[in-house]
Protein backbone atom coordinates (compact mmCIF):
# COMPACT_ATOMS: atom_id res chain seq x y z
CA UNK A 1 0.00 0.00 0.00
CA UNK A 2 1.76 3.37 -1.22
CA UNK A 3 0.70 6.31 0.57
CA UNK A 4 1.79 10.22 0.16
CA UNK A 5 1.54 13.21 2.72
CA UNK A 6 -1.58 13.78 2.57
CA UNK A 7 -2.51 9.73 3.15
CA UNK A 8 -3.98 8.79 -0.11
CA UNK A 9 -4.48 5.41 -0.89
CA UNK A 10 -2.82 4.11 -4.46
CA UNK A 11 -4.01 0.88 -3.66
CA UNK A 12 -7.37 0.73 -5.19
CA UNK A 13 -8.77 -2.71 -3.52
CA UNK A 14 -7.83 -0.93 0.31
CA UNK A 15 -8.66 2.48 -0.82
CA UNK A 16 -12.10 1.43 -1.60
CA UNK A 17 -12.61 -0.61 1.81
CA UNK A 18 -11.76 2.61 3.52
CA UNK A 19 -14.47 4.65 1.52
CA UNK A 20 -17.17 2.07 2.66
CA UNK A 21 -16.02 1.90 6.31
CA UNK A 22 -15.54 5.59 6.78
CA UNK A 23 -19.47 5.53 5.09
CA UNK A 24 -20.43 3.21 7.40
CA UNK A 25 -19.10 5.77 10.20
CA UNK A 26 -20.41 8.51 8.90
CA UNK A 27 -23.91 7.47 8.66
CA UNK A 28 -23.95 6.73 12.50
CA UNK A 29 -24.91 10.09 12.87
CA UNK A 30 -27.47 10.70 10.12
CA UNK A 31 -31.33 11.74 11.07
CA UNK A 32 -33.83 8.76 11.79
CA UNK A 33 -36.42 9.78 9.66
CA UNK A 34 -37.94 7.81 7.53
CA UNK A 35 -36.26 9.57 4.34
CA UNK A 36 -33.02 9.79 6.45
CA UNK A 37 -32.85 5.73 7.07
CA UNK A 38 -33.66 4.66 3.73
CA UNK A 39 -31.03 7.31 2.06
CA UNK A 40 -28.26 5.83 4.82
CA UNK A 41 -29.08 2.42 3.14
CA UNK A 42 -28.66 3.49 -0.56
CA UNK A 43 -25.17 5.09 0.35
CA UNK A 44 -24.20 2.12 1.95
CA UNK A 45 -25.22 -0.39 -0.19
CA UNK A 46 -23.52 1.88 -3.16
CA UNK A 47 -20.54 2.62 -0.74
CA UNK A 48 -20.23 -1.02 -0.59
CA UNK A 49 -20.56 -2.35 -3.99
CA UNK A 50 -17.85 0.07 -5.33
CA UNK A 51 -15.18 -2.16 -3.80
CA UNK A 52 -17.24 -5.42 -4.56
CA UNK A 53 -16.90 -5.11 -7.76
CA UNK A 54 -13.88 -3.93 -7.75
CA UNK A 55 -12.51 -7.35 -6.15
CA UNK A 56 -14.74 -8.88 -8.97
CA UNK A 57 -12.69 -6.93 -11.75
CA UNK A 58 -9.45 -7.95 -10.43
CA UNK A 59 -10.34 -11.55 -11.13
CA UNK A 60 -12.37 -11.03 -14.42
CA UNK A 61 -12.31 -13.96 -16.80
CA UNK A 62 -11.91 -11.30 -20.06
CA UNK A 63 -11.14 -7.74 -21.10
CA UNK A 64 -14.44 -7.39 -22.04
CA UNK A 65 -15.57 -8.61 -18.03
CA UNK A 66 -13.24 -6.18 -16.57
CA UNK A 67 -14.51 -3.21 -18.81
CA UNK A 68 -18.16 -3.69 -17.07
CA UNK A 69 -17.11 -4.72 -13.79
CA UNK A 70 -14.86 -1.34 -13.85
CA UNK A 71 -18.30 0.56 -15.13
CA UNK A 72 -20.51 -0.67 -12.25
CA UNK A 73 -17.61 0.96 -10.00
CA UNK A 74 -17.72 3.86 -11.16
CA UNK A 75 -21.71 3.99 -11.27
CA UNK A 76 -21.44 3.08 -8.01
CA UNK A 77 -19.11 5.82 -6.75
CA UNK A 78 -21.02 8.48 -8.48
CA UNK A 79 -24.17 7.00 -6.75
CA UNK A 80 -22.67 7.44 -3.58
CA UNK A 81 -21.91 10.71 -4.32
CA UNK A 82 -25.24 11.42 -4.53
CA UNK A 83 -26.63 10.01 -1.25
CA UNK A 84 -24.37 11.48 0.47
CA UNK A 85 -25.38 15.05 -1.34
CA UNK A 86 -28.94 14.29 0.11
CA UNK A 87 -28.11 12.96 3.45
CA UNK A 88 -28.12 15.84 6.35
CA UNK A 89 -26.09 15.88 8.90
CA UNK A 90 -24.82 17.38 12.00
CA UNK A 91 -23.06 20.74 11.61
CA UNK A 92 -19.67 18.87 12.98
CA UNK A 93 -20.06 16.09 10.19
CA UNK A 94 -19.92 18.47 7.27
CA UNK A 95 -16.26 18.49 7.04
CA UNK A 96 -16.25 14.47 6.88
CA UNK A 97 -19.29 14.79 4.48
CA UNK A 98 -17.19 17.35 2.31
CA UNK A 99 -14.47 14.54 2.08
CA UNK A 100 -16.31 11.72 1.61
CA UNK A 101 -17.94 13.61 -1.44
CA UNK A 102 -14.37 14.33 -2.55
CA UNK A 103 -12.98 10.76 -2.16
CA UNK A 104 -16.89 9.52 -4.11
CA UNK A 105 -15.65 12.38 -6.93
CA UNK A 106 -11.64 10.83 -7.26
CA UNK A 107 -12.85 7.81 -7.14
CA UNK A 108 -15.23 8.27 -10.29
CA UNK A 109 -12.54 9.88 -12.05
CA UNK A 110 -10.10 7.17 -11.71
CA UNK A 111 -12.71 4.45 -13.39
CA UNK A 112 -13.03 6.62 -15.78
CA UNK A 113 -9.93 6.84 -16.63
CA UNK A 114 -9.37 2.69 -16.67
CA UNK A 115 -12.33 2.22 -18.63
CA UNK A 116 -10.47 4.65 -21.15
CA UNK A 117 -7.37 2.62 -21.04
CA UNK A 118 -9.24 -0.78 -21.21
CA UNK A 119 -10.96 0.31 -24.44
Amino acid sequence: MVQTQNQKIYDLGERTKKFAMRVREYVKSAPKSIAGIEDVKQLVRSSGSVGANYIEAEESLSRKDFAMRIKICRKEAKESRYWLELIAVKTDQTDEKAALIQEATELTKIFGAIVEKSK
